[in-house]
């Protein structure tokens, strides 16, 4: 693989959960034409939730109605129920009232909108690990907001049922990158704080890192970079995500796999795929 390549924590997630996923998608490339419905809520809340914040800076804050009307024009626009995978046994309807409840949540427990000060939605920053700028890390942050201490947050937002316990959260991966990638936008000597907001229950989850946290999440991040540099058979790794996995349909250690699916050959060496990024109308 080229060494220059970006990768996110979403694509080094892929790899350690399972790197036969990863090879489909990201070395592969293999396209998929279904997504799933716990995916498809997350991007219409995400969505919802960005234009909030840009209309509430521009206009003033909109009422929860209309919040929660623009969730469900959005659903009405994008939801196409031949390409919309739901494993579980669960009504459309569920979902739908699921993410309309997440936003809810987070519009009573965060109104007026006006604890902080945002200073980025949706914002994408793009570093190196490394001096030689050879290991790359590209991510897109929900909001970035300066506390009234003067402090940085870094907010993203969890349309997930669980809650991980808060040592689960000091060891996120995700988030601390992202701190490492707006350090020298907003001072690398300011307090920053980590912020969680999980929606359907309306809970707020906050960690912090020390510099030698970052340093060594620096080093293991390069460290798995190199392994997935050097991987060459991308075994599958079957556990209960595999219902979810929208290649299950030709990974060979899946028990849904089609006959004539043509998908268990090693993977030829390709540069991944960079994610791009677009601006959404307001509400």
């Amino acid at each position: 693989m080229p060494v220059r390549e970006i990768y996110s924590h979403s694509r080094l997630s892929s790899f350690e959960t399972c790197p036969r996923k990863f090879c489909y998608r990201y070395v592969q490339r293999i396209p998929s034409d279904v997504e799933g419905i716990e995916g498809f809520v997350g991007k219409r809340v995400h969505e919802v939730l960005e234009r909030l914040y840009l209309f509430a800076s521009r206009h003033g804050v909109p009422s929860l109605r209309r919040v929660v009307d623009r969730f469900h024009a959005l659903w009405d626009e994008h939801f196409d129920a031949a390409r919309i995978r739901i494993v579980r046994d669960l009504p459309v309807a569920h979902y739908r009232s699921f993410g309309a409840q997440c936003l809810e949540n987070y519009y009573r427990r965060h109104y007026p909108f006006d604890r902080d000060e945002t200073l980025g939605i949706e914002q994408l920053v793009t570093f190196g690990l490394d001096d030689s700028d050879a290991y790359r890390v590209r991510g897109i942050i929900d909001r970035v907001a300066r506390a009234r201490d003067g402090s940085i947050e870094i907010h993203d937002y969890k349309t997930s049922r669980r809650v991980p316990s808060q040592d689960e959260l000091d060891r996120d991966r995700q988030l601390a990158l992202y701190q490492m990638g707006i350090a020298e936008r907003y001072g690398a000597d300011r307090p920053v704080s980590l912020v969680w907001h999980y929606l359907v229950r309306g809970d707020r989850r906050v960690s912090t890192r020390t510099p030698e946290q970052l340093e060594a999440l620096r080093t293991e991040t390069i460290e798995l970079i190199d392994r997935i540099r050097s991987e060459r058979t991308f075994e599958p790794r079957p556990g209960p995500l595999c219902r979810w996995c929208e290649y299950n349909d030709r990974c060979p250690a899946s028990p849904v796999r089609r006959p004539d699916a043509d998908g268990d050959a090693g993977a030829p060496e390709a540069p991944l795929a960079a994610a791009s990024g677009g601006q959404l109308p307001l509400l």
